[in-house]
């Protein structure tokens, strides 16, 4: 099913501007070094354009997630998931695939926190259809209910948690992604490569050793890579509607395991 609603990146960008005119009274200097900073470049939705009407934030679209910190709290909740002092989740793409941006202003959590919700996500959205849940699914209409549920699949372990090595915006964040890559979102070669190649690095990896090739992603060329299944290793060369429709099956089939 798909989201036709603006995306995370849109509606912080169109807030931008109006988190940092509602800031009154003492400077808060953080808050003013993570907010975007005016640039004279003009992009439109979808990358640079000399459309001036189509521009999406202050600073470009590299800053255009800045009101997700600035101003978390103006957000619905089907956006801005969660938000505290030091961070805020937000969900992107499209409703078939689970992707949570987390923003942060301070310290990062652990992963382990990180997960257990977007995991509940899943297991809400699929585990009726799991043959892993079958018996947890059933233990939950059991009468008597049962003392204790099976634990049914790992939803856990159906999750990317990571960084991309050149990330596309400024402020520091981490990717929580379901691992089946299906959206409707999802129409070129970079943004299916950005988490399926060496590109996307998995929080655990870090801190990088200093030769890790993974330090250099240009070099390496990881973007510019073929297309490859990330379930089966099928390769697809740069056929991209013949991967869209592969990445349906396997969805299709992955939900059900």
């Amino acid at each position: 099913m798909a989201d036709d609603s603006p995306s995370p990146e849109d509606q912080g960008a169109a807030a931008a501007t109006t988190a940092a005119e509602s800031k009154s009274g003492k400077r808060d200097a953080f808050a003013e070094l993570l907010a975007p900073k005016p640039k004279h470049a003009k992009y439109a939705k979808d990358g640079p354009s000399k459309d001036s009407s189509n521009k999406r934030a202050i600073g470009g679209p590299r800053d255009g997630l800045g009101a997700y910190i600035a101003k978390p709290e103006s957000f619905p909740s089907s956006v801005v998931v969660y938000h505290n002092e030091t961070s805020s989740r937000f969900t992107t793409f499209s409703q078939n695939q689970l992707s949570i941006y987390f923003y942060f202003r301070g310290m990062l959590p652990k992963p382990v926190s990180i997960l257990s919700k977007p995991a509940a996500e899943l297991r809400r959205r699929y585990g009726k259809g799991s043959a892993q849940d079958k018996e947890r699914q059933e233990a939950l209409s059991a009468d008597p209910p049962l003392d204790e549920l099976p634990p049914g699949r790992n939803w856990e372990q159906e999750i990317m948690c990571g960084i991309h090595a050149h990330p596309s915006m400024n402020h520091l964040h981490i990717h929580v992604i379901s691992v089946d890559r299906y959206s409707d979102r999802l129409k070129h070669k970079k943004h299916y490569n950005s988490f399926s190649t060496p590109f996307f690095v998995p929080i655990d990896d870090f801190p990088l050793a200093q030769d890790d090739v993974r330090r250099h992603p240009g070099r390496e060329g990881y973007l510019r890579r073929d297309y490859t299944c990330w379930r089966c290793g099928r390769e697809f060369g740069n056929k991209f509607s013949e991967l869209k429709i592969h990445l349906e099956k396997e969805f299709d089939e992955w939900k059900r395991l």
